[in-house]
């Protein structure tokens, strides 16, 4: 790797870190020694690039701090060529238009070696069979909400077909292969709850703010999701053992099975 290039790398690792990282941490992701991290530093800190922290302690990139348009790499093209077309085939029609407007910007800044890897990239991202639900409402409003931390008073069908009415604080979706999920705050049921987009039938968007911040309530539901799947995980180490102590209370006696042993001197 040119050093250059180690330069732009090592300018990324400090920018997806919110805390600071140490030069170890450093060198171990660029495969260097972490003598060459400090020289490295000091180089960027001399270019004018605002890295602060020392030895021993870690690196943090001030805020603020951008590279050019252009500073991107083949892998970092293709990682967004893919995204991008895997949103147009599964988003909103809103969220799958700012992908393609997305493609189309990138594509104006990159310089001309580079812009086949975008435009007439080989990597796809295909939806495999069109019996995908229809959603009944504008998702982007729902994706509006969470930006703007305002509740959204929805009127959902359960899996059985029953209807209710409820009032959540959005903070969050996934996507998955087929279905597109809302993370929310359920004040009916006062817990986290999460919604089909295809399964809300009305909704309204609400100029009220939820009282907390989204970042905050998306903390809480990370923990709870994880403590949620450490409980699965453990029921099913559980049932897994009594299955297998089942197993062998249940299997006849190798004992009792075995045919007795027969001297050689005997045979014949």
């Amino acid at each position: 790797m040119q050093r250059a290039e180690r330069l732009l790398d090592m300018i990324q690792g400090l920018r997806r870190r919110r805390r600071p990282v140490t030069a170890e941490t450093l060198a171990s992701e660029l495969d260097v020694s972490v003598r060459t991290v400090y020289r490295d530093i000091a180089a960027l800190v001399r270019q004018g690039v605002p890295v602060r922290g020392e030895a021993g302690i870690g690196y943090v990139l001030d805020a603020g701090f951008d590279l050019p348009p252009l500073m991107l790499s083949p892998d970092e093209i293709e990682a967004v060529l893919v995204g991008m077309r895997w949103l147009g085939e599964r988003a909103d029609p809103v969220l799958a238009r700012a992908a393609e407007d997305v493609v189309s910007k990138i594509a104006a800044v990159l310089p001309p070696h580079l812009r086949p890897i975008l435009l007439d990239g080989a990597l796809f991202a295909p939806a495999y069979g069109r019996d995908v639900p229809v959603d009944l409402v504008d998702v982007a409003a729902v994706r509006a909400a969470i930006r703007q931390g305002r509740k959204l008073e929805v009127r959902y069908r359960d899996e059985s077909g029953q209807d209710t009415q409820r009032m959540i604080w959005p903070i969050g979706m996934s996507f998955y292969e087929r279905v597109r999920v809302v993370i929310a705050w359920c004040e009916l049921r006062q817990a986290f709850r999460h919604f089909r987009t295809d399964r809300i039938t009305d909704l309204v968007a609400r100029e009220e703010r939820y009282p907390a911040r989204r970042a905050d309530l998306f903390r809480r539901w990370q923990k709870e999701e994880e403590a949620r799947c450490l409980e699965d995980a453990s029921r099913r180490q559980e049932a897994a053992g009594l299955e297998e102590a089942q197993r062998r209370t249940t299997a006849p006696s190798t004992s009792a099975t075995r045919p007795a042993a027969t001297s050689a001197s005997a045979i014949g």
